[in-house]
This record gives structure tokens, sequence and C-alpha cells, in this order.
């Protein structure tokens, strides 16, 4: 019983080395030329398979239609040469070549004049000619100068009460209007505006001060129209 348990390890039926020393390569080169066989003819009859229609137009598309020529640059336009340059005649110049004849100069009526003459021509000489210049144009009006410091205040000479509204009596209004004035160099008040307002009274003080007068105000010994403010009282009776 051991013995046929142990038999083959003891007495191994298969001999190592029993076979031929060619019957390993011979089996490698047989073995690659059947897995070779199987890989290279399928390669090999690859371009014979069909190939589907519209596959490579799917991935490849056509190329684009070469872009039309430029068109061709317009002929050049024939430019017209400049005229010549004309010469300028200068009539203060001295001639090149002597006149063929001289005309004679037109005799001027002295009484009757010349058309055309200037400010300040001898009377009968030219027609239309002024005997003297026309006088300059006057200076124009000074600006009015604020009373105070070394302006003194005009006296007044004429004064005329307002006429007090009949609704500002209804309605108890009284006060004071203050209004600037401009008086001019006349004495007379030129202009009037009100500086301190009571709607009621407003239009009766501007009516009255507009109506005085003062003597005129001097600076450098000429008159000149003064800005002054002046007050119009309003008292119920």
């Amino acid at each position: 019983m051991p013995r046929d348990m142990f038999g083959d390890i003891v007495d191994p039926s298969v001999k190592v080395g029993g076979q031929k020393w060619y019957t390993v390569p011979l089996s490698i080169i047989v073995h690659t030329v059947v897995i070779g066989a199987f890989v290279i003819i399928p390669l090999m009859a690859a371009d014979v398979l069909p190939t589907p229609p519209g596959m490579m137009n799917a991935f490849v598309a056509a190329p684009p239609p070469p872009p039309p020529p430029p068109p061709p640059p317009p002929p050049p336009q024939a430019q017209a040469a400049p005229p010549p340059p004309t010469a300028e005649v200068n009539p203060a110049a001295a001639p090149v070549e002597a006149p063929k004849e001289i005309a004679p100069e037109p005799v001027i009526n002295k009484a009757a004049g010349i058309e055309g003459g200037i400010v300040g021509g001898v009377t009968g000489g030219i027609v239309g000619g002024l005997t003297e210049a026309p006088p300059p144009p006057p200076p124009p009006p000074p600006a009015p100068v604020r009373v105070g410091g070394q302006i003194k205040p005009p006296t007044q000479l004429k004064r005329v009460n307002p006429v007090y509204p009949a609704i500002a009596q209804s309605a108890r209004v009284q006060g004071v209007v203050i209004i600037e004035a401009i008086i001019g160099p006349n004495g007379k008040v030129q202009e009037a505006k009100v500086l301190r307002s009571i709607p009621l009274l407003d239009s009766a003080a501007l009516e009255a001060v507009k109506q005085w007068e003062y003597t005129p105000t001097m600076l450098n010994n000429m008159p000149v129209p003064v800005i002054m403010t002046v007050t119009v009282n309003f008292t119920l009776q």
C-alpha cells in the first residue's frame, strides 16, 4: 500500500530528458507560426472588407471652395492739368515798355467837385463835402453812486404823500415801506423798487416816491445820479 502511494515518486514513469533536443524549439516555432497566421491574415485582408457608405463623409468635411479672386483695381482717372497761374498785374508798378500814346488827364471842375468826397473836404471842391467834421458822440451817462461817505444825501425839494388804499384801511393795515430810489442828475426820481414790502401798501408808496424831487448831487463839479433809501410811513388816523 505505501509503495503504491509513493510509487510515482520513487520510480516515476515519465523520465525527464527523454524527448529529443529539437522538440522544444520546434514546438515554439510551430506555435509562433500559428499565432502569427491568426494575427497577420486578418490585417492583410482589411482592404478587402467593404466600407460603409457615408462613414468617412460623416467625419471628414469637404474642403471649402476657394475665395473668389479680388476685383481688378479701377483704371486711374486722368487728372486734369491745373490751369496755368495768371500773372497779377500791379497797377502801381512802373511800365516795362513805353506807352504808344499818352491820354490827357481829365479836367476837374472844382465848383462841381468829384463824386465820393471825404469828410472835412473843401466846400465846392467835392460833391457832398462837409464844412467840418461831425461832432463826437456824447459821453455815456455816469453810473449812479450810492449815498454815503463823501457823497452827501441830496436835499428833498418836493414830497408827495401817498394815497392810503381803501382796502388797506378796511383791513387795518399800516406800517413802513422801504424803497430804494435812483435820483437822476436833474434831481428827479428815475427808478424805484421795494426793499421791504407790505403788499397792500407797496403800489401807493411807489407812486408817491416817483413824484419826489431833490437837489442835484455834485461830484467833481458834475451832477451825477445817486442811489438812496427812502421810507414811506402809513399810519391809520
